[in-house]
């Protein structure tokens, strides 16, 4: 059964720092890229920053670029966030994705989200 689980959200003030961490485990997932996504109230779920397992390339979107960094941990099957300079407008569900495309489509996970609220 695969899991992906969350872990390392709060509540912080603007300009503070959290990690955020996804222990993936029930398969390999060499072949898989593991993604930060987020979703804030009423808002529709948006990418944040993917790392490819094999390579370790990465990519941002552009309102975290310079400010979060994603990476990973082989031995422990990990994939962090470290989010600084957080601002308001970062709060959100952020959930741990992991995908890798298949004949016709994705072979996706999703974890359960861990919520990050950043306070002015």
């Amino acid at each position: 059964q695969v899991q992906l689980v969350e872990s390392g959200g709060g509540l912080v003030q603007a300009g503070d720092s959290l990690r955020l961490s996804c222990a993936a485990s029930g398969r390999t997932f060499s072949r898989y890229a593991m993604a930060w996504f987020r979703q804030a109230p009423g808002k529709e779920r948006e990418f944040v920053a993917q790392i490819w397992w094999n390579s370790g390339n990465t990519r941002y979107a552009d309102s975290v670029r310079g400010r979060f960094t994603i990476s990973k941990d082989n031995a422990k099957n990990t994939v962090y966030l470290q989010m600084n300079s957080l601002k308001p407008e970062d709060t959100a569900v952020y959930y741990c994705n992991a995908r890798k495309p298949i004949w016709g489509g994705l072979d996706e996970y999703w974890g359960q989200g861990t919520q990050v609220t950043v306070s002015s």
